[in-house]
């Protein structure tokens, strides 16, 4: 009863946040609402898609996380992403990733963890992401051999909401039809994203708008018949053509390096090209925040369901 009651209390502070976010917004108020925290650029896997493996090689202290948080907190944010690099990897003295974890709970309504799947994903976030790009030989080629042992750790997982994330470029798009019907016993659900032409990666990788129209049609295709694709058909709609509105100032970021971003994700990470953007989630959430009700519901499926 005691757990209904505050679980029921939860959710009104919720609602009434985002009601009050969502009319100081109109008045002008163009505050963060979902933010990144990269804890560092280290990885332990060579993804070709990846920029940041190649950059400057830096880390965020203990104390950088703590003040990171709170920034974001008094900037607005109530969603926050921990992410690399590969961020099991991250330390400082004592500290790992279930420090941050910790810490961002005291503070968000949702903290969710990206990862690339090698370290057993015994975690308290409330989320967790686990970056598959293809089936066996297809990941491999693209992150590096590690598919088997990502496999052992998802089956072993006792995590209640293990989502698989798909960033799909032009090696992989074929083959993402399987790869949802191979996954979706195994996960809570399934997002996906488009490969994003960074100056650093080939740009053989990007993905033609034909090809984009595709995959997306199969994945809209294959939600219809009930497998886990999160996702929601309005993004998967939207993200055919680019033609949604984007509300950039919803986001906010951390880089390893301790710079704090309020803005795109590519903000200050590489050169923004809205017209080649495949963040689904930035499409899902600018969609939510337009009143598309469809959209609405996936982030509080996603974010706030147990």
């Amino acid at each position: 009863m005691l757990a209904t009651m505050e679980g029921t209390a939860k959710q009104i502070k919720r609602c009434g946040y985002f009601l009050f976010y969502y009319l100081r917004s109109l008045r002008g108020e163009k505050k963060p609402l979902l933010g990144g925290i990269k804890l560092t650029h280290d990885c332990n896997l060579s993804c070709i898609h990846c920029p940041f493996r190649k950059r400057k090689a830096s880390s965020l202290s203990f104390p950088q996380v703590l003040s990171s948080l709170t920034t974001l907190y008094d900037w607005g944010v109530r969603i926050i992403i921990i992410e690399g690099g590969e961020p099991f990897l991250w330390r400082d003295g004592e500290h790992d990733i279930r420090n941050v974890v910790a810490e961002a709970k005291k503070l968000f309504f949702s903290v969710g963890v990206t990862t690339n799947g090698t370290f057993p994903l015994e975690i308290d976030s409330d989320i967790v992401w686990v970056s598959i790009d293809g089936l066996k030989e297809t990941h491999d080629r693209i992150r590096g051999k590690s598919f088997e042992r990502i496999m052992a750790n998802m089956e072993s997982s006792s995590h209640p909401r293990l989502y698989a994330h798909i960033t799909i470029n032009s090696l992989n798009w074929k083959e993402v039809p399987a790869l949802v019907e191979f996954l979706s016993p195994k996960v809570k659900g399934i997002t996906v994203q488009f490969h994003y032409p960074y100056q650093e990666v080939e740009k053989e990788l990007f993905l033609p708008s034909s090809e984009r129209r595709k995959v997306l049609d199969d994945l809209i295709e294959m939600k219809r018949q009930g497998l886990p694709v999160a996702d929601s058909y309005a993004c998967l709609e939207a993200l055919k053509n680019n033609q949604w509105r984007c509300r950039p100032w919803m986001i906010a970021s951390v880089d390893p390096n301790g710079k704090l971003t309020h803005g795109c994700y590519v903000k200050d990470r590489g050169e923004i090209s809205c017209e080649r953007c495949g963040f689904s989630a930035h499409t899902e959430l600018s969609l939510a925040y337009s009143g598309v009700i469809e959209s609405i519901l996936v982030g509080s499926r996603i974010f706030f369901l147990k």
